[in-house]
């Protein structure tokens, strides 16, 4: 016998019975961003590696040890996308998308990262993106949190806590990141090694370590929000006031920084305490400098991230799924007339109820056999065809999930009778 092949390492199939959460998911994430007029943009999963190199940066973790970089047979570097933010802007750029224009735009799919696989955290993962370009004020920032508030309360997710902070312009950053390294350096021997190997690449995610024995010293570093620029710090102050005009409660986290080095100003984070060390469900920031770091003219723009796995694991814990997968009725065929018709009878209804879910029995099997399908599928209704009722034509409605009588039904009258009880159903569940 050969060996059962198994899934690559860190990548995960999601199986039918854990589907709804996902589909869920997406939808009310599709419906929300309409509701605000962003549009859908879908990109390439494969992109030349020279366009990470200069969005993320050369020497980030993400560059150097993460990703799924490789020659192809035309001999250029490609790279399977490790996020989603540069392929957006240079879809933008290369497709005219910002001479005098605006976009509000979104974008779903995988991401790959060569990372060591834990729970929340997989080589192959999911986000949903949006992005908005052109737009250089606190507004649209403000509006990307709202929404993003809006989308949670819709999933019936709670326990969320929206941290922001502001990086300020490249320039005062760089004067921060000065004052920074000189008060790390003189506390070297208190660094671990991860923090010391970031010291002179991106020392500002030293400020993120998740190391205990970091906690001192990191609490004890200057604060960017006290080296911003003044255009930054007002920027900083009227997004605050809009998100207190709007009701939504945040906490200024002045050590929250972004690992990616295109972010500027504004950046956010949405956290729990419900996936242990994998808090961050959703983050963002803007990223004013990047379509022109990447050729494009000089654009604002804006966005945030989420990560479709953590977001799941929320909904499942919290129990907010709704499993609209199961067939609103199962159709039992019991004889060969009734097998012969059986097909064509589904069909009609679909026609006829649009929305209306049915699963056919096929294979064949006893009579008894054929109900405890229809119980596991998780229908509410049975329809039973028989060739005696074929005779008489009518069909047998069976509540799987009521202790209520069944009863026979005109087939001609079947139509009505399904669209009466779909109507009174969200989703056209019956």
């Amino acid at each position: 016998m050969s060996e059962t092949l198994q899934a690559v390492r860190g990548m995960n199939d999601v199986l039918p019975g854990e589907s709804a959460a996902w589909q869920q998911l997406e939808r009310v994430a599709r419906e929300t961003f309409a509701e605000y007029g962003y549009r859908e943009l879908r990109l390439p999963l494969l992109e030349r590696t020279e366009l990470f190199k200069r969005s993320i940066g050369e020497f980030t973790d993400i560059v150097e040890k993460e990703m799924y970089t490789f020659e192809d047979r035309g001999g250029e570097s490609v790279t399977l996308r490790p996020e989603a933010t540069a392929g957006i802007v240079r879809a933008c750029i290369t497709n005219g998308l910002l001479h005098n224009q605006r976009q509000k735009v979104w974008c779903a799919g995988p991401m790959f990262r060569y990372e060591r696989p834990q729970k929340g955290r997989y080589r192959q993962f999911h986000q949903i993106d949006v992005e908005a370009l052109g737009f250089p004020g606190p507004d649209v920032d403000a509006e990307l949190i709202l929404m993003s508030a809006r989308l949670w309360r819709r999933l019936g997710i709670g326990g969320l806590a929206l941290n922001v902070n502001s990086l300020g312009t490249p320039e005062s950053r760089r004067e921060y990141r000065a004052k920074l390294v000189e008060y790390l350096r003189s506390r070297e021997g208190a660094l671990d090694e991860d923090s010391r190997r970031r010291l002179d690449g991106n020392p500002l995610r030293i400020l993120d370590s998740k190391n205990p024995a970091m906690r001192d010293v990191v609490s004890g570093a200057p604060l960017i929000t006290d080296h911003l620029d003044p255009e930054s710090a007002a920027h900083f102050a009227e997004l605050r006031r809009q998100l207190d005009a709007a009701g939504v409660p945040y906490v200024v986290n002045p050590r929250l920084v972004r690992g990616l080095d295109y972010y500027s100003r504004t950046v956010f984070e949405w956290i729990t305490t419900d996936l242990g060390s994998q808090d961050a469900v959703c983050s963002g920031g803007r990223y004013d400098g990047l379509v022109a770091q990447l050729g494009g003219e000089a654009v604002p723009a804006i966005g945030w991230a989420l990560g479709e796995e953590r977001v799941v694991e929320l909904m499942k814990l919290q129990q907010r799924v709704v499993d609209a997968g199961a067939p609103d009725i199962y159709l039992a065929l019991a004889g060969p007339g009734a097998e012969a018709m059986g097909l064509g009878l589904a069909e009609s209804l679909r026609e006829a109820v649009p929305g209306l879910r049915i699963e056919t029995n096929c294979g064949g099997g006893s009579f008894k056999s054929q109900l405890k399908r229809a119980d596991r599928s998780g229908a509410r209704l049975a329809l039973i065809l028989g060739d005696d009722e074929v005779a008489r034509g009518v069909a047998t409605l069976k509540p799987l999930r009521e202790e209520t009588g069944q009863r026979q039904v005109a087939l001609d009258a079947l139509p009505a009778e399904l669209a009466t009880l779909a109507g009174t159903t969200d989703r056209h569940r019956i």
